[in-house]
């Protein structure tokens, strides 16, 4: 596998890439040809699905990119990181957790994201959306 780090950081670029040619290079070598991410808002399958995501978050949050705020926690072929979506002001649009899962070949091919952090224990948590 390779190493984790490295393809996290590969989808974070691509995820906030304005050009599309650009992002189409960095989704390739990030993701498996048939992944899905799945998040609050919307979710995607294949390379093109992703992008597609992208084309959403960019209209929204224009000029932002994503920090991964942690180090990668793993075991097998899983792991779990929190994120940042940053404005070019250093301002915190939303922050959460993505849990990643990876092939053999090290190609991310699912990643389900949470945002915001978790309540405590006994409190109801309520679902979170990023706010488009």
């Amino acid at each position: 596998m390779s190493d984790i780090a490295t393809i996290v950081d590969t989808h974070l670029a691509g995820y906030c890439e304005p050009d599309p040619a650009t992002r189409a290079e960095l989704i390739a070598t990030a993701w498996a040809e048939t992944a899905s991410m799945i998040d609050p808002p919307f979710d995607g399958t294949g390379r093109a699905g992703i992008a597609a995501m992208t084309d959403v978050l960019l209209t929204h949050y224009a000029g932002h990119t994503f920090r991964r705020t942690t180090s990668i926690d793993t075991h097998h072929n899983f792991g779990r990181y929190d994120w940042s979506l940053v404005a070019a002001d250093g301002s915190v649009a939303v922050a959460g957790t993505d849990f990643v899962e990876v092939d053999d070949a090290g190609q991310l091919v699912r990643i389900v994201g949470f945002f915001g952090g978790l309540a405590g224990a006994g409190s109801s948590a309520s679902p979170s959306a990023l706010p488009l």
